[in-house]
């Protein structure tokens, strides 16, 4: 099985290759879905890792459904990722009538050339799952990033099973959403899935201090946490 894990800063990331991870996927904005990181985040994760660095292209929060505008800056940080020696970009794009924007993934597809794209969880929103994977599949993805279409991956993980079923070999679905020690052992079991993705956050920084409108503390994946989840997979 593969491990991939969310980390927002350096500590995450190198938490999550301390603690047995195969990849990360880098973002930021972890409260409001994932946003795409600052370059020096990237280089800094590219240079001080030895296992690969994805990172998520998302240009602001809210809905998948992307201007000319945008989907020209996430051009731009496809482009920033490569040069960096990132491994893959992490990337989904929808039409208003819920579907996925081939458009714009194609154009995505070829910004970032030799790097795989990875599709993130745009998916729990596509209308019919099943056309979407296929068109992914078309497309070239390698994986796609998905809860199921639930709050949860384990609430989403019939529908996963599904979906995992479906693709078979041709495209990984990477169950991610609300993974723990304590589900993990039953999503392996249900979904049939071989990678799965999860953040192991926990709040680090002080506390005790308060600013209205500014928190002090802020998400860092745990270690020990990472560990934990990783053996669970194994001993169910």
């Amino acid at each position: 099985m593969t491990f991939e894990i969310c980390a927002t800063n350096i500590q995450s990331a190198l938490a999550a290759e301390h603690a047995g991870g195969h990849r990360i996927e880098l973002c930021s904005g972890l409260d409001t879905g994932g946003l795409t990181p600052s370059y020096g985040l990237i280089r800094a994760a590219v240079r001080q890792l030895s296992i690969p660095v994805h990172v998520l292209i998302r240009p602001r929060e809210g809905d998948f459904c992307y201007s000319a505008a945008e989907l020209d800056i996430m051009l731009d940080d496809i482009r920033l990722s490569r040069l960096a020696g990132v491994k893959s970009v992490v990337v989904g794009a929808l039409t208003a009538d819920r579907k996925i924007d081939l458009q714009a993934m194609q154009a995505m597809r070829e910004a970032a050339e030799h790097m795989e794209i990875s599709f993130h969880r745009a998916f729990d929103f596509v209308a019919d799952p099943q056309e979407a994977i296929e068109q992914l599949i078309a497309l070239g993805c390698k994986r796609v990033l998905s809860s199921g279409q639930a709050n949860t991956a384990f609430e989403g993980r019939e529908m996963l099973r599904r979906c995992v079923e479906q693709a078979g070999d041709r495209l990984s679905v990477m169950p991610g959403g609300g993974i723990t020690a304590e589900n993990i052992g039953e999503l392996v079991r249900t979904t049939g899935a071989s990678e799965f993705h999860f953040t192991a956050k926990e709040k680090t920084g002080l506390r005790e201090a308060h600013i209205p409108g500014l928190e002090t503390w802020y998400w860092q994946s745990s270690e020990a946490e990472i560990g934990r989840i990783i053996a669970a997979a194994g001993s169910r």
